[in-house]
């Protein structure tokens, strides 16, 4: 009996629907792909990619020129012939100074300075981003004011002051000095990433987590860590890119031998001896860059993540 009732009701429900099957698709229509919005937003987009991209167009095809088909005056050609000399030139022969032996020696500064750099800063700042965001302490907002201020302050203002100090110590000039400049450096933004990416998480995790007995590392290492990759990924990518394309603390804060490989290309661009080569300039511009968009094309969906699960919210 129970059965025939029910379908009673869909009998029932189907005849009130179907008048209206007839009507068509219902609601608002679906735009049409060459609209005059699509083509205005696309255009800007393509007109902006090719802004950006002809240059870099640009630097490679002059890298693979010799000098006598760039002193032909078509920048814009393919190379009639390729030839890699330029890029083994900027490599390992190229004169920076005294120092005839190209990018080489400064790439591997630059890593020496890079990698501890980025740890140091990002252990630090995660630690303090958490700490500001779950467990308040009287004057946490004070003190959280104060560091953010320090992301303000221009460089410029600090650098003498720096200077003294890494002197004083006995580090003025060493790679070990910058690795310090560009931790303390890096701090004060890192921190506000990680404290507003650790307050757009489930309190209820941190809250429960106490209830169960976890304290500070215990919640840190085992809860907030393993859900805080997008994060840390933005922050690897932001200052890999700062720390690997800074000339002006590796000018200031190292010496010749031990330059990194920003202070390297410039001394290689602006060397006022002998013939200009360009397709070494430009080979050698794009061997300083490699690093950066290497890292990002290989992270890039993270840090696209992590902007989105509010790295850069209030």
């Amino acid at each position: 009996m129970a059965n025939i009732e029910t379908l009673n009701t869909t009998a029932a429900g189907i005849d009130a629907v179907a008048p209206r099957l007839g009507e068509g698709p219902r609601g608002q229509k679906p735009r049409r792909a060459l609209s005059a919005r699509n083509i205005m937003l696309y255009g800007t987009l393509g007109v902006a990619a090719l802004y950006y991209l002809l240059p870099l167009y640009v630097m490679v095809v002059t890298s693979l020129k010799g000098m006598p088909e760039i002193r032909l005056g078509n920048i814009f050609s393919p190379p009639m012939e390729i030839t890699f000399e330029p890029w083994v030139k900027a490599w390992a022969e190229a004169c920076t100074g005294l120092n005839c032996d190209g990018l080489s020696r400064g790439f591997w500064n630059s890593v020496r300075i890079t990698v501890p750099s980025v740890i140091i800063s990002i252990a630090i700042a995660s630690v303090n981003g958490y700490a500001l965001a779950n467990w308040r302490f009287k004057g946490s907002e004070l003190f959280f004011s104060i560091l953010i201020i320090g992301a303000f302050i221009p460089y410029q203002v600090m650098i003498y002051p720096i200077v003294i100090i890494l002197r004083e110590i006995g580090i003025y000039g060493t790679l070990t000095g910058l690795v310090i400049v560009h931790s303390i450096f890096g701090m004060p933004i890192l921190t506000l990433l990680f404290r507003n990416y650790f307050v757009s998480l489930p309190e209820e995790l941190f809250k429960a987590a106490r209830v169960d007995g976890a304290g500070f590392w215990q919640i840190f290492l085992q809860i907030m860590l393993p859900m805080s990759l997008p994060i840390f990924v933005v922050a690897m990518i932001l200052q890999v890119t700062g720390i690997w394309n800074d000339f002006l603390f590796g000018v200031v804060f190292t010496r010749p031998d031990t330059y990194p490989m920003t202070v390297q290309l410039n001394n290689i661009v602006n060397s006022v001896q002998g013939v200009k080569e360009y397709n070494v300039n430009m080979a050698a511009t794009i061997l300083t860059g490699l690093v950066p968009l290497i890292v990002y094309f290989v992270s890039g969906r993270l840090f696209v993540r992590g902007i989105a699960a509010g790295a850069v919210k209030g």
